[in-house]
C-alpha cells in the first residue's frame, strides 16, 4: 500500500463534502472542512469502531451535533467501509429517499447513531449515550463495556438551552466516558458568532464540573495529544478545536459565505489547486482510500476480545448457577 499522508485523508473528506454539495446544489461544506483534520485523528487512531458489524454493542459512539454538515458523517461512514453509504449515495446526498439526507437521520446498523438536526440535540443524546454506557459497565463489568461516546458540536449547538441542561447532568454524574469535540470556528450562518454570543467558554464549561482542552484543530499532533488525554479522563471533557470553517478555500475560508451554500465551481477549481488535490470530483485515489478502510481492522480485533471476554462471563454466571 502506497504510503499517505495526514492531510491526504483528510482532504479526502474535505472533498468527498466539497464535491456532494456540489452536486445537490444545497448544503453545508465549511464545517466538514474544517473538522476534516480533527475527525481523521480521532478515526485513524483512537476510535473504536467495526464497519462489518456497525452494532457491535462496545463500539464507540460518534454523535454529530452539528448535523448541518452531515457529509462530514457520510464521508467517514464511506471512507472506513460501512455498506450503508455507497459512494451513490454520496452522489445522491439531499435527494429523495437518499440515506445521505440534509442531516443525519438515524437507521438501525448504518453507523449513523442518532437523527440530530435541531442544534443542541445531539448533545443531550450523547449524554444519554454516555449514562447508558456507564449503566451496561455497572451491571456487566468494565471489561465487557468499555466504550466512550465522542460528539461534535458547533457553536450554534451551544447557544441552545438544551446544551446547559444536558452538559449540566453530564458534569454532575462524572461522566468520563463524554467528550465533546468543539468546532470552535466562531462563525454562524450569519456572520461572526460575536454578533449573538459572547460566552466564556472556559469558565462556562468548568462551572458545569468538565474538563477543558484548547488546540488547534488543524495541527495533527495537537489533537492527538488531547484525544489521547482523555482516554484516561476522570470528568466528562470538552476539546476546543480552533478551526477555520471552509479551510482550504482561498476565497471563503473563515467566512459566513462557506457555511451553508455551495462552494461553487471556480472556488472548488481554487481549493483543489490550493490543496494539491489532483482527483475528479468523488474520485479517491485507491491508496488513500485503502488506509481508510484499514482503520476499521483495529475495531474488528477488538470486537473479537471483547466477546470472548463475555462469552467466558456468561459461562462463568452459568456455572454458579448450576
Amino acid at each position: 500500500m502506497k504510503n499517505c499522508t495526514h492531510a491526504d485523508l483528510a482532504n479526502a473528506i474535505r472533498f468527498l463534502s466539497i464535491d456532494a454539495v456540489q452536486k445537490a446544489n444545497s448544503g453545508h461544506p465549511g464545517m466538514p472542512m474544517g473538522m476534516a483534520d480533527v475527525c481523521t485523528v480521532l478515526f485513524k487512531d483512537f476510535l473504536k469502531f467495526n464497519p462489518k458489524n456497525p452494532n457491535w454493542s462496545n463500539r464507540d459512539r460518534f454523535v454529530l451535533s452539528a448535523g448541518h454538515g452531515s457529509m462530514l458523517l457520510y464521508s467517514l461512514l464511506y471512507l472506513t467501509g460501512y455498506k450503508s453509504i455507497s459512494l451513490q449515495d454520496i452522489k445522491n446526498f439531499r435527494q429523495l429517499n437518499s440515506i445521505c439526507a440534509g442531516h443525519p437521520e438515524y437507521e438501525h446498523g448504518t453507523g449513523i447513531e442518532t437523527t440530530t438536526g435541531p442544534l443542541g440535540q445531539g448533545i443531550a443524546n450523547a449524554v444519554g449515550f454516555a449514562i447508558a454506557e456507564e449503566i451496561l459497565k455497572a451491571k456487566f463489568g468494565k471489561k465487557s463495556f468499555d466504550h466512550k461516546t465522542y460528539v461534535l458540536a458547533g457553536d450554534g449547538c451551544l447557544m441552545e438551552g438544551i446544551s446547559h441542561e444536558a452538559m449540566s447532568l453530564a458534569g454532575h454524574l462524572k461522566l468520563k466516558n463524554l467528550v465533546m469535540l468543539f468546532d470552535n470556528n466562531s462563525i454562524s450562518i450569519d456572520g461572526p458568532t460575536n454578533l449573538a454570543v459572547s460566552d466564556n467558554y472556559k469558565k462556562r464549561f468548568e462551572s458545569y464540573n468538565w474538563d477543558y482542552i484548547e488546540i488547534n484543530g488543524h495541527k495533527e499532533k495537537e489533537i492527538f495529544k488531547a484525544l489521547k488525554k482523555v482516554q484516561k479522563a476522570k470528568k466528562p471533557t470538552v476539546i476546543s478545536c480552533k478551526t477555520v470553517i471552509g479551510y482550504g478555500s482561498p476565497n471563503k475560508s473563515g467566512k459566513s459565505s462557506s457555511h451553508g451554500s455551495p462552494m461553487g465551481e471556480d472556488e472548488i477549481k481554487l481549493i483543489r489547486k490550493k490543496l494539491k488535490w489532483i482527483s475528479e470530483p468523488f474520485e479517491i485515489p485507491k491508496n488513500i482510500l485503502d488506509t481508510w478502510r484499514s482503520f476499521g481492522s483495529r475495531g474488528e480485533k477488538e470486537e473479537k476480545k471483547f466477546k470472548k471476554i463475555y462469552l467466558m462471563k456468561m459461562i462463568f454466571k452459568k456455572k454458579l448457577v448450576m
